[in-house]
């Protein structure tokens, strides 16, 4: 079902940006970065987090890692990663296809800078086989996506 909520997203903000599917599984940041060619900073990597009572997901580039401190000083309190059934029941998508476009409702999105490393990112479209090929200007605009550094970043 989040495959095909992904393709009426971008069916109806942007019809220039087609769903790649891959016969391989892309699920994790390595697994995707050989699925679709690029090296893995390229993978837009979305986190699930729960600061309080508020869900949040954080958009990075996938060989950063989230720093607690500046998640903590940026939202105010302890990021804790959402379950593996919490994601599906809050996002619409499955684990290794969570992204945030189409999702089953809105929640505010983040986008961290060290996606614009990068002229075009990948991520994940609704599913563990399938992505977009997206500048990162044009993902957060998407999507409405705040800019954070909340991210350790690593080359």
């Amino acid at each position: 079902m989040s495959l095909q909520s992904v393709r009426a997203f971008f069916a109806e903000k942007a019809p220039d940006i087609s769903v790649i599917e891959s016969p391989i599984s892309s699920a994790t940041v390595a697994l995707a970065a050989e699925a679709y060619g690029v090296e893995p900073g390229r993978i837009a990597k979305t986190l699930s987090l729960r600061i309080g009572e508020r869900v949040i997901l954080i958009v990075a580039a996938g060989t950063s890692r989230m720093d607690n401190k500046k998640v903590k000083a940026q939202f105010g309190g302890k990021p804790k990663m959402l379950g593996l059934e919490e994601v599906a029941d809050i996002t619409g998508h499955e684990v290794g296809g969570v992204c945030p476009f189409g999702l089953k409702a809105p929640l505010p999105i983040y986008c961290d800078v060290s996606l614009k490393a990068f002229d075009v990112v990948v991520p994940a479209a609704g599913s563990t086989h399938s992505a977009v090929r997206i500048t990162p200007y044009r993902m957060a605009e998407l999507v409405a996506a705040e800019w954070v550094d909340v991210c350790e970043h690593r080359p």
